[in-house]
């Protein structure tokens, strides 16, 4: 093969990385924002100019040959040089601007990022933000991702985090619910309630609460066992659930901010705090690289100063 056919593959080359990354070419056409259709001829493409299969494709998806594997291996660190050369170039001109891909759990990306959006773009009206919202927690280089919001215990080694702010779990009932049931006066009255509770494996649910017993290096500590009608892996949900009168919920505090504050909901045994059912902070994460772009360092700062305070109690 001549120099200038292989010079017209490079960009085939790269497609094959991101549709090994991506595992589907529905996914990798997505990321590519491209159709299918073209991703899949790109390959056939390279393949025919190959000489050699690179994909072994099923039903649900594909996965590369021998030979795919060790030509994207061969390519990857060159390819993820070329696009940080290319973004500094382009950050370097001009006003902020550019397309940032971001991943942000369901509950605080539509209660606490989305609506502090509008003033951002109002500052930065040349950069473009694609929002995945989810609670998996995917891969951010596989996936593409510039920029990730995480409600988590720890952060990667191999990632750059800012700390967002501190967050808290809270118990909240309905007034509805409290009249009807009673409020519970200590943490093992909660056995009398229906509780709403985020599922953490076949283990029987349990929270643990502490509060100073007057020595600040002496705390009181109790877990108690919790049983309830609903569990779900969505805060959003169970803040609802509450809402429509069925029991305690346990909610980290920026699910349940803005019913507190409108009174929609109160906080149930507000003298003792939640430990180890939510992470204690929300971090901006992003894989490592030298360079930052400009459009990633101004929405780290832009959230910073909107929530860095956290989410104060009503």
């Amino acid at each position: 093969m001549d120099r200038v056919q292989v010079d017209g593959l490079w960009s085939h080359i790269h497609w094959l990385a991101v549709l090994e990354d991506q595992g589907t070419y529905t996914a990798a056409a997505t990321r590519l924002g491209v159709s299918k259709s073209v991703v899949s001829q790109k390959i056939s493409d390279l393949e025919r100019a190959a000489g050699t299969s690179l994909v072994t494709r099923t039903t649900r998806s594909v996965r590369l040959t021998e030979a795919g594997a060790a030509l994207t291996r061969e390519v990857r660190g060159a390819y993820a040089h070329i696009e940080q050369s290319f973004r500094t170039v382009r950050d370097s001109a001009g006003a902020v601007g550019g397309l940032l891909r971001l991943t942000a759990p369901v509950a605080f990306a539509r209660q606490q990022l989305v609506p502090h959006l509008a003033g951002f773009f109002a500052l930065y009206p040349q950069v473009r933000i694609q929002l995945d919202v989810s609670d998996a927690l995917s891969s951010i280089a596989a996936q593409g991702y510039d920029l990730a919001v995480r409600h988590s215990f720890q952060v990667p080694e191999t990632h750059v985090a800012w700390k967002l702010c501190d967050t808290a779990s809270v118990l909240v009932a309905s007034e509805q619910y409290l009249a009807d049931y009673g409020e519970p006066a200590s943490p093992q009255a909660l056995s009398g309630h229906n509780c709403l509770y985020y599922p953490r494996g076949a283990d029987q649910p349990a929270w643990t609460f502490e509060r100073s017993a007057g020595n600040a290096d002496d705390a009181e500590r109790v877990t108690v066992p919790i049983s309830g009608s609903f569990a779900t892996n969505n805060s959003e949900a169970l803040r609802d659930a509450a809402l429509n009168h069925i029991g305690i919920a346990l909610l980290p505090d920026f699910s349940a901010h803005a019913a507190l504050a409108a009174g929609s909901l109160r906080r149930v045994l507000p003298g003792w705090r939640l430990r180890g059912a939510f992470a204690g902070e929300i971090y901006l994460i992003r894989p490592y690289s030298p360079q930052v772009p400009r459009a990633v360092t101004a929405l780290v700062g832009y959230l910073r100063e909107k929530l860095g305070n956290g989410f104060p109690m009503p």
